[in-house]
Protein backbone atom coordinates (compact mmCIF):
# COMPACT_ATOMS: atom_id res chain seq x y z
CA UNK A 1 0.00 0.00 0.00
CA UNK A 2 1.53 3.65 -0.87
CA UNK A 3 2.15 5.67 2.82
CA UNK A 4 -0.07 8.09 3.89
CA UNK A 5 0.95 11.33 3.76
CA UNK A 6 0.88 13.52 7.00
CA UNK A 7 1.83 16.58 8.42
CA UNK A 8 2.82 17.84 11.86
CA UNK A 9 1.79 21.36 12.83
CA UNK A 10 3.56 22.05 15.95
CA UNK A 11 6.19 21.42 18.25
CA UNK A 12 5.38 23.27 20.99
CA UNK A 13 3.04 20.54 22.96
CA UNK A 14 4.24 18.91 25.52
CA UNK A 15 3.78 15.56 23.38
CA UNK A 16 4.83 16.87 20.07
CA UNK A 17 8.38 15.19 20.12
CA UNK A 18 7.39 12.00 21.21
CA UNK A 19 4.48 12.27 18.36
CA UNK A 20 7.39 12.66 15.34
CA UNK A 21 9.18 9.88 17.21
CA UNK A 22 6.12 7.48 16.89
CA UNK A 23 5.99 8.66 12.99
CA UNK A 24 9.51 8.03 12.22
CA UNK A 25 8.86 4.37 13.88
CA UNK A 26 6.46 4.26 11.20
CA UNK A 27 7.98 4.22 8.25
CA UNK A 28 6.67 1.67 6.76
CA UNK A 29 3.36 3.15 6.88
CA UNK A 30 3.38 7.20 7.18
CA UNK A 31 5.84 9.38 4.72
CA UNK A 32 6.15 12.55 6.76
CA UNK A 33 5.53 15.66 4.09
CA UNK A 34 7.17 18.66 6.68
CA UNK A 35 6.42 19.89 10.59
CA UNK A 36 5.14 23.30 10.98
CA UNK A 37 7.51 24.99 13.65
CA UNK A 38 5.08 27.04 15.72
CA UNK A 39 7.94 28.23 18.21
CA UNK A 40 7.45 32.22 16.44
CA UNK A 41 3.87 32.10 16.70
CA UNK A 42 2.55 30.21 19.84
CA UNK A 43 0.99 33.06 22.22
CA UNK A 44 -0.60 30.85 24.97
CA UNK A 45 1.35 28.96 28.27
CA UNK A 46 3.53 25.98 26.71
CA UNK A 47 6.13 23.96 27.74
CA UNK A 48 8.02 22.15 25.13
CA UNK A 49 9.65 23.54 21.81
CA UNK A 50 12.95 24.19 22.43
CA UNK A 51 14.38 20.95 21.38
CA UNK A 52 14.45 20.57 17.63
CA UNK A 53 16.65 17.36 17.55
CA UNK A 54 13.65 14.72 16.62
CA UNK A 55 12.69 17.46 13.82
CA UNK A 56 16.06 16.55 11.79
CA UNK A 57 15.76 16.20 8.54
CA UNK A 58 12.31 16.91 8.39
CA UNK A 59 10.56 19.69 5.81
CA UNK A 60 9.70 22.84 7.86
CA UNK A 61 6.47 24.33 6.52
CA UNK A 62 4.04 27.02 7.47
CA UNK A 63 0.27 26.29 8.77
CA UNK A 64 -0.60 27.75 5.24
CA UNK A 65 1.41 25.54 3.15
CA UNK A 66 0.40 22.68 4.84
CA UNK A 67 -3.43 23.27 4.21
CA UNK A 68 -3.13 24.60 1.19
CA UNK A 69 -1.23 21.18 -0.31
CA UNK A 70 -3.55 18.83 -1.68
CA UNK A 71 -1.32 15.98 -1.20
CA UNK A 72 -1.32 15.76 2.20
CA UNK A 73 -3.84 13.04 3.57
CA UNK A 74 -3.43 13.88 7.41
CA UNK A 75 -2.38 16.26 9.71
CA UNK A 76 -0.85 15.50 13.37
CA UNK A 77 -1.92 18.86 15.86
CA UNK A 78 0.73 19.65 18.28
CA UNK A 79 0.20 23.00 19.14
CA UNK A 80 0.21 24.31 22.74
CA UNK A 81 -2.51 23.12 24.78
CA UNK A 82 -5.26 26.06 24.01
CA UNK A 83 -4.57 26.78 20.19
CA UNK A 84 -4.87 22.78 19.59
CA UNK A 85 -9.09 23.84 18.68
CA UNK A 86 -8.36 26.76 16.56
CA UNK A 87 -5.72 25.27 14.57
CA UNK A 88 -7.99 21.79 14.18
CA UNK A 89 -11.01 23.91 13.28
CA UNK A 90 -8.67 25.12 10.00
CA UNK A 91 -8.23 21.76 9.34
CA UNK A 92 -11.53 20.37 9.78
CA UNK A 93 -12.28 23.23 7.03
CA UNK A 94 -10.37 21.89 4.48
CA UNK A 95 -11.22 18.58 5.63
CA UNK A 96 -8.21 17.39 6.56
CA UNK A 97 -8.64 14.09 8.96
CA UNK A 98 -6.86 14.52 11.82
CA UNK A 99 -4.97 13.78 15.08
CA UNK A 100 -5.46 16.15 17.96
CA UNK A 101 -3.39 15.99 21.10
CA UNK A 102 -5.15 16.95 24.58
CA UNK A 103 -6.83 18.53 26.49
CA UNK A 104 -9.49 20.17 23.85
CA UNK A 105 -9.57 23.62 25.26
CA UNK A 106 -11.09 25.43 27.73
CA UNK A 107 -14.31 26.60 25.41
CA UNK A 108 -16.33 23.38 25.02
CA UNK A 109 -18.80 25.05 22.93
CA UNK A 110 -15.31 25.74 20.43
CA UNK A 111 -14.68 21.96 20.88
CA UNK A 112 -18.49 21.39 20.03
CA UNK A 113 -18.04 22.93 16.64
CA UNK A 114 -15.05 21.17 15.49
CA UNK A 115 -16.35 17.77 16.94
CA UNK A 116 -19.66 18.67 14.94
CA UNK A 117 -17.86 19.54 11.40
CA UNK A 118 -15.78 16.50 11.69
CA UNK A 119 -19.16 14.37 12.16
CA UNK A 120 -20.85 16.46 8.91
CA UNK A 121 -17.98 15.91 6.68
CA UNK A 122 -17.61 12.34 8.11
CA UNK A 123 -13.61 12.92 8.85
CA UNK A 124 -11.34 10.84 10.90
CA UNK A 125 -10.48 12.34 14.44
CA UNK A 126 -8.70 11.22 16.89
CA UNK A 127 -8.03 12.53 19.69
CA UNK A 128 -4.41 11.66 21.80
CA UNK A 129 -5.23 10.58 24.75
CA UNK A 130 -2.18 8.52 25.89
CA UNK A 131 -3.37 5.71 27.13
CA UNK A 132 -5.58 4.68 23.85
CA UNK A 133 -3.03 2.38 23.01
CA UNK A 134 -1.68 1.32 26.07
CA UNK A 135 -2.69 -2.61 26.41
CA UNK A 136 -2.97 -2.84 30.26
CA UNK A 137 -5.60 -0.15 30.29
CA UNK A 138 -6.80 -1.48 27.48
CA UNK A 139 -7.64 -4.58 29.61
CA UNK A 140 -9.13 -2.94 32.28
CA UNK A 141 -11.83 -1.16 30.36
CA UNK A 142 -13.16 -4.70 28.14
CA UNK A 143 -12.63 -5.65 32.37
CA UNK A 144 -15.19 -3.17 33.76
CA UNK A 145 -17.42 -3.31 30.72
CA UNK A 146 -17.31 -7.59 30.85
CA UNK A 147 -17.81 -7.31 35.04
CA UNK A 148 -14.54 -9.63 35.36
CA UNK A 149 -13.99 -8.27 38.89
CA UNK A 150 -18.03 -8.15 39.69
CA UNK A 151 -19.78 -4.57 39.79
CA UNK A 152 -16.94 -1.76 39.83
CA UNK A 153 -17.37 0.21 43.14
CA UNK A 154 -14.73 2.11 43.16
CA UNK A 155 -11.65 3.31 40.55
CA UNK A 156 -8.65 5.67 42.12
CA UNK A 157 -6.02 6.66 40.36
CA UNK A 158 -2.85 8.99 39.95
CA UNK A 159 -1.15 11.19 37.10
CA UNK A 160 1.66 12.34 40.17
CA UNK A 161 5.09 13.08 38.85
CA UNK A 162 8.00 15.73 39.98
CA UNK A 163 9.40 16.65 36.51
CA UNK A 164 9.84 19.99 35.30
CA UNK A 165 10.97 22.06 38.83
CA UNK A 166 9.49 25.43 39.09
CA UNK A 167 9.11 26.42 35.22
CA UNK A 168 6.29 23.64 35.12
CA UNK A 169 4.86 25.28 38.28
CA UNK A 170 4.85 28.45 36.51
CA UNK A 171 3.18 26.79 33.40
CA UNK A 172 0.88 24.62 34.90
CA UNK A 173 -0.53 28.21 37.09
CA UNK A 174 -1.34 29.60 33.51
CA UNK A 175 -4.25 27.56 33.33
CA UNK A 176 -7.51 28.17 35.39
CA UNK A 177 -7.81 24.09 35.95
CA UNK A 178 -3.99 23.49 36.42
CA UNK A 179 -2.87 19.92 36.09
CA UNK A 180 -5.89 18.67 36.54
CA UNK A 181 -6.85 20.33 33.07
CA UNK A 182 -3.66 19.33 31.90
CA UNK A 183 -3.21 15.76 32.76
CA UNK A 184 -6.27 14.75 34.51
CA UNK A 185 -8.31 14.24 30.84
CA UNK A 186 -6.15 10.84 30.26
CA UNK A 187 -7.74 9.58 32.99
CA UNK A 188 -11.22 10.95 32.55
CA UNK A 189 -10.60 9.43 28.83
CA UNK A 190 -9.80 5.80 30.38
CA UNK A 191 -12.47 6.13 33.39
CA UNK A 192 -15.36 7.17 30.45
CA UNK A 193 -14.22 4.57 27.84
CA UNK A 194 -15.05 2.00 30.85
CA UNK A 195 -17.98 3.40 32.82
CA UNK A 196 -19.96 5.72 30.76
CA UNK A 197 -21.38 9.27 32.24
CA UNK A 198 -21.26 10.06 35.69
CA UNK A 199 -24.01 11.46 37.53
CA UNK A 200 -21.85 14.25 39.01
CA UNK A 201 -18.46 15.56 38.82
CA UNK A 202 -16.87 17.31 41.53
CA UNK A 203 -13.33 19.29 41.32
CA UNK A 204 -10.91 19.86 44.01
CA UNK A 205 -8.26 21.69 43.28
CA UNK A 206 -5.60 23.10 45.45
CA UNK A 207 -1.65 24.33 45.50
CA UNK A 208 1.02 21.83 46.89
CA UNK A 209 2.61 22.99 49.63
CA UNK A 210 5.02 26.00 49.61
CA UNK A 211 3.12 26.96 46.22
CA UNK A 212 0.96 30.35 45.77
CA UNK A 213 -2.72 29.20 45.83
CA UNK A 214 -2.84 30.18 42.08
CA UNK A 215 -0.51 27.45 40.84
CA UNK A 216 -3.59 24.23 40.96
CA UNK A 217 -0.36 21.72 40.97
CA UNK A 218 -2.47 19.59 43.59
CA UNK A 219 -5.85 18.51 42.32
CA UNK A 220 -8.19 15.88 42.38
CA UNK A 221 -11.66 14.78 40.91
CA UNK A 222 -14.70 12.81 42.25
CA UNK A 223 -16.71 11.41 39.76
CA UNK A 224 -19.83 9.83 41.06
CA UNK A 225 -21.63 6.92 39.67
CA UNK A 226 -24.76 4.90 40.68
CA UNK A 227 -22.87 2.53 42.93
CA UNK A 228 -19.41 3.69 42.21
CA UNK A 229 -17.01 6.35 43.01
CA UNK A 230 -13.92 7.61 41.13
CA UNK A 231 -11.13 9.16 42.71
CA UNK A 232 -9.09 10.74 40.45
CA UNK A 233 -5.42 12.80 41.38
CA UNK A 234 -2.82 15.21 39.93
CA UNK A 235 0.25 16.13 41.79
CA UNK A 236 3.14 17.31 39.90
CA UNK A 237 5.21 17.80 43.62
CA UNK A 238 5.20 14.21 44.33
CA UNK A 239 8.72 13.15 44.59
CA UNK A 240 8.45 10.12 46.49
CA UNK A 241 6.17 9.21 43.56
CA UNK A 242 7.94 6.78 41.23
CA UNK A 243 5.41 5.27 39.19
CA UNK A 244 1.32 6.13 38.79
CA UNK A 245 -0.89 4.19 40.06
CA UNK A 246 -4.30 2.79 38.78
CA UNK A 247 -6.38 0.40 41.66
CA UNK A 248 -10.06 -1.07 40.25
CA UNK A 249 -12.39 -2.33 42.94
CA UNK A 250 -15.22 -4.53 42.77
CA UNK A 251 -17.19 -6.52 44.63
CA UNK A 252 -15.95 -10.01 43.15
CA UNK A 253 -11.96 -8.67 42.61
CA UNK A 254 -9.69 -6.04 42.05
CA UNK A 255 -7.05 -4.67 39.46
CA UNK A 256 -3.95 -2.68 40.57
CA UNK A 257 -1.32 -1.76 38.38
CA UNK A 258 2.19 0.54 38.77
CA UNK A 259 3.89 1.68 36.79
CA UNK A 260 0.58 2.28 34.14
CA UNK A 261 3.53 2.37 31.29
CA UNK A 262 7.16 1.33 30.51
CA UNK A 263 9.24 1.47 27.67
CA UNK A 264 12.27 -0.32 29.16
CA UNK A 265 11.98 -3.30 27.38
CA UNK A 266 9.51 -5.05 30.49
CA UNK A 267 5.97 -5.42 30.75
CA UNK A 268 3.49 -3.81 32.34
CA UNK A 269 2.08 -5.96 34.91
CA UNK A 270 -1.62 -5.85 36.45
CA UNK A 271 -2.62 -7.83 39.78
CA UNK A 272 -5.69 -9.54 39.21
CA UNK A 273 -6.75 -10.64 42.63
CA UNK A 274 -10.42 -12.60 42.62
CA UNK A 275 -12.61 -13.93 44.84
CA UNK A 276 -14.43 -16.56 42.39
CA UNK A 277 -13.93 -18.08 39.33
CA UNK A 278 -13.92 -15.27 36.78
CA UNK A 279 -13.92 -15.64 32.90
CA UNK A 280 -10.92 -17.47 32.17
CA UNK A 281 -9.39 -17.15 35.74
CA UNK A 282 -10.04 -19.33 38.48
CA UNK A 283 -10.22 -17.66 42.52
CA UNK A 284 -7.11 -16.23 43.72
CA UNK A 285 -3.79 -13.87 42.67
CA UNK A 286 -2.98 -13.62 39.27
CA UNK A 287 -0.01 -11.14 37.61
CA UNK A 288 -1.32 -10.22 34.17
CA UNK A 289 1.92 -9.17 31.98
CA UNK A 290 1.42 -6.87 28.62
CA UNK A 291 3.71 -6.75 26.09
CA UNK A 292 6.44 -4.12 25.87
CA UNK A 293 5.58 -0.62 24.12
CA UNK A 294 7.93 1.11 21.79
CA UNK A 295 6.28 4.44 23.05
CA UNK A 296 3.24 5.44 24.06
CA UNK A 297 2.36 6.38 20.91
CA UNK A 298 2.57 4.42 18.16
CA UNK A 299 -0.19 2.24 18.79
CA UNK A 300 -2.24 4.42 18.03
CA UNK A 301 -0.39 5.88 14.76
CA UNK A 302 -1.31 2.12 13.66
CA UNK A 303 -4.68 2.44 14.33
CA UNK A 304 -4.99 5.59 12.59
CA UNK A 305 -3.86 4.24 9.61
CA UNK A 306 -6.04 1.51 9.58
CA UNK A 307 -9.15 4.15 10.35
CA UNK A 308 -7.67 6.44 7.20
CA UNK A 309 -7.68 3.35 5.19
CA UNK A 310 -11.26 2.14 5.97
CA UNK A 311 -9.95 -1.04 7.36
CA UNK A 312 -11.48 -0.26 11.10
CA UNK A 313 -13.93 2.11 12.36
CA UNK A 314 -12.82 4.71 15.26
CA UNK A 315 -13.40 3.02 17.97
CA UNK A 316 -14.09 6.34 19.96
CA UNK A 317 -16.91 8.06 18.79
CA UNK A 318 -17.45 12.02 18.49
CA UNK A 319 -20.28 11.61 20.86
CA UNK A 320 -17.06 9.79 23.38
CA UNK A 321 -14.71 12.44 23.00
CA UNK A 322 -17.42 15.53 23.45
CA UNK A 323 -18.38 13.53 26.95
CA UNK A 324 -14.58 13.36 28.18
CA UNK A 325 -14.16 16.73 27.32
CA UNK A 326 -17.80 17.28 28.99
CA UNK A 327 -16.14 15.85 31.96
CA UNK A 328 -12.86 17.05 32.10
CA UNK A 329 -13.97 20.99 32.39
CA UNK A 330 -16.25 20.54 35.40
CA UNK A 331 -13.14 18.12 36.85
CA UNK A 332 -10.89 20.80 36.15
CA UNK A 333 -13.61 24.06 37.82
CA UNK A 334 -13.96 24.97 34.80
CA UNK A 335 -17.43 24.63 34.77
CA UNK A 336 -20.74 22.82 36.86
CA UNK A 337 -21.94 19.35 36.41
CA UNK A 338 -25.07 19.37 35.09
Amino acid sequence: MEKIKIAQIGVCHEHASGKITALRRLSELYEIVGVVDDNRSSRTPKFAGENLKPYEGLPRLTEDEVLKNPGIQAVVIEVPNNELVPVALRCMERNLPMHMDKPAGEDLALYRKLLNGCRERNLAFQMGYMFRGNPAFQFCIRAIREKLIGEVFAIDADMNHCYGGELYQEYIGKFAGGIMYNLGCHLIDFVVAAMGRPENVTPFLHSAPGDPESVRNNCMAVLEYPHAIVALRSCSRDSANDHRRVKISGTSGSLIFSPVERFDGNPVEIALTLAKDSGPYPAGRHTLRFPPQADRYVNQFIELAKILRGEMKNPYSYEHDDLVHEVTLAAAGYTTWR
